[in-house]
């Protein structure tokens, strides 16, 4: 939203989850970098929040002062001051923040604003739905749930820095729709298709092992469920890997559309990106994989 003259605009949301590691203060860490990640999905800067916490009565204010520490942490990381909340007592863990960022008008980034040629720029490595399901049945292994955690705490701060000041016209967050999902919201957008390499798409260290051991969320299921119509060549990928990439995701990374003479500069200002696909002038709202 933008008043009349105003020198920027307002960017707005709520992002509210349950938890999925067991350390409290990790929970309030990865909580207010997935609400936080929606402003640096549309190109702004986070700048004010009201926090929400939920706990049930047999949790204690030990707990409950961990995980508002770790989203204060994780908000004053961004820039973002914590002015207020609500908390309230709840059957299930939950919280989250609804945040105000700001945008230079005539530059947020949209799923319509996607141009064929365009590079598809990953900046996280998926499998957070996979491992955290195989955490809650015992089965993930230490170092993946290490680097799981490192991934969702991580603030998408500096990706959304280097994509503005590299070409990026369209973006969106990887969360609760998984990759093709969220991918094929900006196809169906902006009236292209897109190639996607399998291959090439970063995953978090277990993440096939995990899908092949079957440990999928329900969310996940759906995802691909909902992509599936969309796509092409999907019976040529292994349906574990086929189904890591409609993994459902918390706090994952950006998805930035790229021009692709800016991509090596990109790449110079951010680690860990990779380019997993193209945009391309086809039939609108199609993934291809392969």
């Amino acid at each position: 939203m933008r008043p009349e003259g105003a020198a920027r605009s307002l960017v707005l949301t709520l992002d509210v989850i349950t938890p999925i590691v067991d350390d409290p203060g990790s929970f309030g860490r990865i909580s207010a970098a997935n609400a936080l990640s929606d402003v640096y999905a549309m190109g702004g800067a986070p700048e004010l929040a009201l926090s929400f916490v939920g706990v049930p009565d047999q949790v204690g204010l030990d707990v409950l002062e961990a995980i508002l520490r770790g989203m204060t942490e994780k908000a004053h990381e961004a820039g973002c001051a914590i002015v207020g909340g609500h908390s309230i007592r709840d059957t299930e863990p939950k919280c989250g923040l609804a945040v105000v960022g700001s945008v230079q008008p005539g530059t947020a980034w949209t799923h319509r604003r996607g141009e064929a040629g365009q590079l598809l720029v990953l900046s996280k490595p998926i499998g957070t739905g996979v491992i955290a399901q195989a955490l809650r049945k015992d089965q993930a292994e230490p170092a993946w749930i290490e680097a799981a955690i490192r991934s969702m705490e991580t603030l998408n701060r500096a990706a959304c820095d280097a994509g503005r000041a590299h070409g990026v016209t369209a973006a969106t967050d990887v969360t609760g729709f998984g990759l093709l999902g969220h991918l094929s919201h900006i196809t169906a957008a902006s009236g292209l298709s897109a190639t996607v390499h399998p291959d090439a798409v970063p995953q978090l260290p277990g993440a096939i092992d995990a899908a092949r051991a079957g440990h999928i969320p329900g969310g996940s299921r759906k995802n691909l469920a909902y992509a599936r119509p969309h796509l092409r060549g999907a019976d040529a990928v292994e349906p574990a890997l086929l189904t890591l990439l409609a993994d459902a995701q918390t706090s994952g990374g950006l998805l930035l559309t790229v021009p692709a003479g800016s991509a090596s500069a990109l790449f110079a200002a951010l680690e860990g990106v990779a380019v997993i696909g193209e945009l391309v002038d086809r039939e609108p709202g199609v993934i291809e994989l392969g």
